[in-house]
């Protein structure tokens, strides 16, 4: 009887080492989605005190766009050139409300379409998440909960760009 105690031991710690394990994994996946959204998302969603305005895009570069920046709250300061990272969200010829990066000329979207588009890495990471949960600690309702809210985040920051 003694062997069957031994592997029934044996399996649990092989079950909560890959529990710990995948749990570990999965949290790294997301505050790591959220650290890399979070860099422009604060701007974005944080917008009292910051200074906010419209820029009219007249220039693409490979990772950047430039124009001219008009303010729109009190103390704000028109720029000859303010700069918008160059992604799917930003399109040569297009005005889009902006945030001032604070002590710089650095730009960020605002509004609820620079809001879902500064979460996307953490869409990204929900669905990683997913399945990583699913497969690695067996818990599919958890592991659709992820995906189905990646995606739905995904296609919301698509539908609003």
């Amino acid at each position: 009887m003694a062997p069957a105690v031994r592997s029934s031991r044996g399996s649990s710690a092989l079950r909560f080492g890959r529990f710990a394990a995948m749990g570990t994994v999965t949290a790294l996946i997301l505050v790591a989605g959220v650290w890399a959204s979070w860099g422009t998302a604060q701007h974005a969603m944080l917008t009292k005190g910051r200074e906010r305005g419209t820029v009219e895009v007249t220039r693409c570069g490979a990772k950047t766009c430039a124009g001219p920046y008009t303010p729109l709250s009190q103390g704000s300061q028109p720029r000859a050139e303010v700069v918008l990272e160059n992604s799917v969200a930003v399109a040569e010829g297009r005005t889009y409300t902006v945030v001032l990066k604070p002590g710089g000329t650095d730009a960020v979207r605002s509004g609820p379409a620079g809001v879902l588009y500064a979460w996307v890495p953490l869409g990204g990471a929900l669905l990683l998440a997913s399945v990583v949960v699913a497969g690695g600690l067996l818990r599919t309702r958890a592991a659709w909960v992820l995906a189905l809210s990646g995606a739905a985040l995904l296609t919301a920051a698509f539908l609003a760009v």
